[in-house]
């Protein structure tokens, strides 16, 4: 079998999780029974309907039935009875039995008990807990209310004993966006605790111009604990506009950050739309011409960094590289767990790999803190256009996966176990339009074979997708896993799409820098040269203190 150097970029969705005193059994972060270990608690965390998820628009069915709500109260300036600090987030409890929701494709009346909320940590590092396309939003707001006449332990049994209405937030200048979010955001604090509402503030007011008429539905859970399979949600299509200065307040005031569940594997559920939805689509893509915002475009995309300064990918210059003697070795936690990868799906733009929780981490090599790693995901070409995003002195590789990286060679002794690459591509025929759970026992450990960890680059950039976050350390290690062709093809071959990459961006001012004892990169004419790219958000934080580049 032919074969010939393939690099393909594994990339790792890395989290700062920092391990800090928890009070309660349950914590998002700095506690045993962090979100990997919720289903450790004897709840359904670990069920196969389980909440949030990434809403794909491509995938989503129109649903004729999905008409208008019927709000009862939501316009009254006196339901929000007081604000809560529970250690975990902030939540409005209302007046009971005075708000209601119906209609809108909902089985019955249900009583609205609360509001709460769910962001992360600045305007790099949004906290929705849905998203959209891959889209997360700067916040999420839930309107919680279990079935008129449940108790709330009879709408936590019923499996559509509990309906939430999801409103994403979205941060912006326009100071028409202060208003009642002001006064609510006045309320907030630091202690735990719970302060009576003296401000006359309606839900109407908080939800402001969204169209209710515009929602997605789908059948899910509670996503704190226990979990409960007992939740329709309805997530509104349209964001609720609020000012920056007020969305940063959140963790700022009350010293919680990240506080938001990472999206659940979809297990074959359907998510429908009303039909006042916009029809679905990718709204950006990998080609110029096959969609509205081509790469070129990115940058003018809402909520876009895309056309900012230090932006992914890199064409990096092996004899410009700075040597940096704080780059050391890493220290890889769980790279051997074989049971980690929890799904594998399509999501119209790559494919990934979803991780267990709190499983995987990764320290050490300049890094100043812990890193648990979410996902990792695929860049590609095609058989005949090669397709790595980032270049090493000017060339180009095959492919790029992110998260680790993979070649193939034309020697037989490959540094990886090409049966352990076999189990994982015969999955992407399987995901060529839905997510499948992994049923093999394969650790990164396995993938990266014995590739060298020790010699990188490391510059700071982006995500190399909109919207192109610039919160990220990438490692550049310097040599590359060894992987057939033909189980590269596949990615091509069973997605049905091609030239998954994001074209190199301009430098500028930025610095790549190496560490002291690499040699320089391999001669780019090889085409066994090396490319492994590790991707570090470091857009989270730890504890109180956002982590910078």
């Amino acid at each position: 079998m032919h074969l010939y150097s393939l690099v393909s970029l594994l990339f790792l969705s890395l989290g700062a999780l920092v391990k800090c005193a928890a009070a309660s059994d349950w914590c998002y972060s700095g506690c045993y029974h962090s979100p990997g270990q919720w289903a450790d608690l004897g709840h359904p965390c670990g069920g196969k309907r389980q909440s949030p998820i990434d809403i794909v628009t491509a995938e989503v069915k129109t649903d004729p039935h999905l008409l208008n709500f019927t709000f009862v109260n939501f316009s009254s300036p006196r339901v929000i009875k007081s604000i809560v600090n529970d250690g975990q987030t902030v939540k409005c409890v209302l007046e009971n039995n005075e708000v209601e929701v119906s209609e809108g494709g909902l089985n019955g009346t249900y009583s609205a008990l609360e509001l709460h909320f769910r962001w992360g940590d600045d305007e790099h590092h949004p906290g929705s807990e849905h998203t959209v396309d891959g889209h997360r939003y700067p916040m999420e707001m839930h309107v919680v209310s279990p079935k008129k006449g449940f108790s709330v332990q009879n709408a936590a049994n019923d499996s559509e004993g509990i309906a939430i209405l999801a409103f994403f937030i979205n941060a912006n200048d326009n100071e028409e966006t202060l208003g009642p979010w002001s006064e609510l955001t006045a309320y907030l604090t630091n202690d735990n605790g719970t302060v009576a509402m003296n401000h006359n503030i309606s839900i109407d007011d908080l939800i402001g111009n969204v169209d209710p008429t515009k929602f997605y539905r789908y059948m899910g859970s509670l996503t704190i604990p226990d979990c409960s399979e007992s939740v329709v949600w309805t997530v509104f299509q349209d964001p609720i506009n609020v000012h920056t200065s007020l969305v940063e307040r959140f963790p700022a005031k009350t010293g919680l950050t990240d506080v938001h569940r990472t999206t659940q594997a979809l297990n074959g559920r359907s998510v429908f739309a009303s039909p006042a939805v916009s029809p679905p689509g990718h709204s950006w893509c990998h080609e110029e011409e096959a969609c509205q915002y081509g790469p070129s475009l990115w940058h003018t995309m809402p909520h876009s960094y895309c056309g900012a300064e230090r932006q992914s990918p890199v064409d990096i210059e092996a004899q410009a590289a700075v040597p940096d003697e704080s780059l050391g070795a890493f220290s890889f936690t769980n790279f051997d767990d074989k049971n980690a990868i929890m799904y594998i799906v399509n999501t119209g733009h790559s494919v990934k790999c979803v991780l267990k929780d709190d499983t995987v981490e990764v320290s050490g090599g300049g890094l100043q803190y812990n890193y648990s790693t979410l996902q990792f995901h695929f860049h590609w070409g095609s058989r005949d256009t090669n397709g790595s995003e980032h270049k090493v002195d000017s060339k180009r590789y095959p492919m790029e996966p992110k998260a680790g990286d993979i070649t193939s060679s034309e020697q037989t002794n490959a540094t990886s176990d090409m049966e352990v690459w076999r189990k994982l591509t015969s999955y992407v025929s399987a995901v060529e339009n839905i997510s499948s759970d992994f049923m093999d026992e394969i650790s990164i450990d396995d993938l990266l074979g014995d590739v060298n960890r020790v010699e990188y680059y490391r510059y700071a950039g982006s995500l190399t997708t909109p919207s192109c976050n610039e919160a990220v350390a990438w490692t550049v290690f310097k040599e590359s896993v060894k992987v057939d062709k033909d189980l590269m093809m596949l990615f091509p071959a069973n997605t049905n799409y091609s030239s998954v990459f994001r074209p190199t961006q301009p430098l500028h001012d930025r610095i790549v820098y190496t560490t002291a004892a690499a040699s320089n990169a391999a001669d780019p004419a090889d085409p066994a040269a090396p490319l492994l790219l590790l991707l570090l958000l470091t857009c989270l934080c730890a504890c109180s203190r956002s982590v910078r580049l």
